[in-house]
């Protein structure tokens, strides 16, 4: 640990020791026009369909597992879902390389700040960190490589769970039901807004979840549905007052196999139940 001057002291923000150490966190990913000697615009990798649902204990966080070069299928298999903490999670959609980063250099954050002040940061100064960080982020962003997170996590202080949703810019925006990003969102949060209950419990809140991802994989062709033969499934999180769980590969396609079960029973054309938010039994 580097040791600094009481007026250059960079406090308990980690993205400043980085900046006073010469670490710019995002530098290095704006692409070198063919003028400056590079090989100016390139395919990454971009995550899609990502999600948030408040339940009565919680929230729920998911996300598909696909990532998308243009046209092509880059990964089948990449994790969108990551804990932040142990009460809160995230969950990117956007380029992927800049979003992972992003990530980790958030969870060292909430890590640093932690030892730095002897208690862990609220979850509304985790939510304005974030936002911070994609504010700095925004040159990238202009140069074709956005990242778009949600924010989500058990607020010990409320007894709830909250979730946050954001834009390019750093604009952060409290939702109270459920949040959506990446390009199958339209119709993954068109799911959630007519299963959404205020009584949701966990597994119905999963099954929303999982329900809703179906149907925007259905209607996206970036988004990935259920692999079974590969044994790949959305990633499923639930963060409570217990904190950050996720569900194993299996958990998760026992959920999906409910969900399949349930849309063969003589639905049409594959379409939601009368009450989507209900668990599929």
């Amino acid at each position: 640990m580097p040791f600094f001057a009481p007026g250059d002291d960079p406090g308990a923000s980690f993205l400043e020791l980085l900046r006073r150490t010469g670490s710019e966190p995002f530098a290095g990913f704006a692409p070198v026009s063919a003028a400056e000697g590079g090989f100016g615009s390139f395919e990454s990798s971009h995550a899609t369909t990502v999600l948030a649902v408040r339940s009565a204990e919680g929230v729920v966080v998911a996300g598909d597992r696909r990532a998308t070069s243009g046209h092509l299928i880059s990964h089948r298999d990449m994790r969108k879902v990551f804990p932040a903490d142990s009460y809160s999670a995230v969950a990117i959609a956007g380029a992927a390389g800049p979003a992972v980063q992003m990530v980790r250099i958030f969870q060292l954050q909430l890590e640093y700040y932690e030892k730095i002040e002897g208690k862990p940061l609220s979850l509304e100064g985790k939510a304005n960190q974030l936002a911070e960080m994609l504010r700095a982020h925004l040159p990238q962003a202009m140069r074709g490589l956005p990242v778009v997170p949600i924010f989500a996590g058990y607020d010990p202080s409320d007894g709830r769970g909250r979730l946050f949703q954001y834009d390019v810019t750093g604009g952060r925006y409290e939702e109270q039901d459920y949040a959506t990003a990446g390009s199958g969102s339209l119709h993954a949060g068109t799911v959630l807004k007519l299963g959404f209950r205020d009584d949701l419990s966990e597994p119905d809140a999963l099954a929303l979840s999982v329900q809703a991802l179906w149907h925007a994989a259905d209607s996206d062709s970036a988004t990935g549905g259920p692999d079974p033969v590969r044994g790949i499934y959305p990633v499923l999180a639930a963060i409570d007052a217990s904190g950050f769980r996720e569900l194993s590969d299996a958990d998760s396609g026992a959920v999906f196999a409910e969900l399949q079960a349930d849309l063969a029973g003589g639905v049409s054309g594959g379409a939601a139940n009368a009450n989507p938010g209900e668990a599929p039994r």
